[in-house]
């Protein structure tokens, strides 16, 4: 059962370079955690997620990108492969290694997610590549967005959560 005190703060996660991160690192920023892919048919929003990045990045927002090959074998490469590809759509956001998001292999991190930003009727399961999950500055889940939402239909919950107070730092 996932700890109702969690934030994405409390999670670390596999880098492409094969080192961790812990995602406290990005404490007091709006996130959109997104599960990607190279080979889908919504491969395309690479271009979207780097249009918002480099329109609210000085606000404090950051698109942190994790291939999954879970749906449809859409990213089957290895980290430099996956690294080509964010080269490809010209990417400066962080795009991580390869995880799982769903069953039992999936990263703690997805687990989370998934369970403080249910789908559509509660569901939790991911249905596909370029899931998103918008973050506030507290690490807490907003809100999730199913793949089909474009990357730019998104700037009015972005800005709405830029907006918001930054959390106090500890003193």
């Amino acid at each position: 059962m996932a700890d109702p005190q969690a934030t994405v703060y409390d999670f670390e996660v596999p880098r492409a370079d094969g080192r961790r991160q812990r995602l406290d690192e990005y404490r007091g920023e709006v996130l959109l955690i997104v599960n990607v892919a190279s080979q889908c048919g919504f491969t395309p929003q690479y271009e979207g997620l780097q249009a918002l990045q480099d329109r609210y990045g000085e606000r404090g927002f950051r698109v942190l990108g994790f291939p999954c090959n879970q749906f449809g074998r859409q990213e089957p490469g290895d980290a430099d492969s996956i690294r080509v590809c964010g080269l490809r759509f010209g990417v400066s956001f962080p795009v991580f290694a390869r995880i799982e998001v769903n069953g039992e292999g999936a990263d703690p991190l997805f687990r989370h997610l998934k369970t403080a930003g249910p789908g559509a009727l509660g569901t939790q399961r991911i249905k596909w590549n370029f899931t998103k999950f918008l973050v506030g500055r507290d690490g807490r889940v907003i809100r999730r967005f199913a793949p089909t939402r474009r990357p730019q239909d998104l700037a009015s919950a972005i800005e709405r959560a830029l907006d918001e107070l930054a959390p106090a730092s500890a003193a």
